[in-house]
């Protein structure tokens, strides 16, 4: 199944390539231009405003929230008509130490607000949280893309993995584009999610 797109494309392989150049040449320029810095850190505003930067040229959907439910393998994340609640009580969530950013950034990786491109404006809108809040953020670089994908997988059950994982990670160069860019990076994201109806849960 190859999703609706703005480009055209119908083939699933080519609109994966397109949807990485053009998402990586949208946050090169939303590190560049200073634009990530003016937003309000950890909210979903936030990440709807990044969402939409890095997917407007794709979807029509980008910066919305979700009007489908989304499975990986036996895991539902927000069913869609509980969304729009979780996401008002994560944005309540504390975020002032490295525990209350990671426990917010699992709560809304399980609500996972739009229909694709959830984990790179994720991962940007948490290295936002961090600097705010801590003055550090995540160096991609020296994250195990295995390891990660999997703790992350784990993570709604236990989310002690990810912390480790994230924690090791932590660096004071914030400015780094590099660091940054590595986020982007498509293959840190868990593919394989499947659509399917809310009345296929009843």
């Amino acid at each position: 199944m190859v999703l609706e797109n703005k480009l055209g494309i119908q083939n699933s392989a080519e609109l994966a390539r397109e949807e990485e150049r053009i998402s990586k040449k949208k946050a090169y320029e939303l590190f560049e231009k200073g634009i990530s810095d003016k937003f309000e850190a950890g909210t979903f505003e936030t990440l709807s405003k990044i969402h939409k930067f890095l997917f407007d040229e794709i979807y029509d959907f980008a910066g919305k929230i979700r009007t489908v439910n989304l499975a990986k393998g036996n895991f539902r994340f927000a069913p869609v008509m509980y969304l729009e609640t979780a996401i008002e009580n994560i944005d309540k969530m504390p975020q002032s130490t490295f525990d209350e950013i990671i426990e917010k950034y699992v709560e809304m990786n399980i609500a996972h607000p739009f229909r694709e491109g959830n984990g790179r404006s994720m991962r940007i809108w948490l290295d936002l949280i961090f600097k705010k809040e801590l003055n550090m953020v995540v160096d991609w670089n020296s994250v195990d893309k295995t390891d990660y994908l999997l703790a992350m997988e784990r993570s709604p059950i236990k989310n002690t993995e990810i912390k480790v994982i994230l924690k090791n990670a932590l660096t004071e160069n914030i400015y780094d584009r590099e660091i940054y860019m590595k986020g982007i990076d498509a293959s840190y994201n868990i593919e394989g999610y499947n659509l399917f109806r809310y009345n296929d849960l009843m």
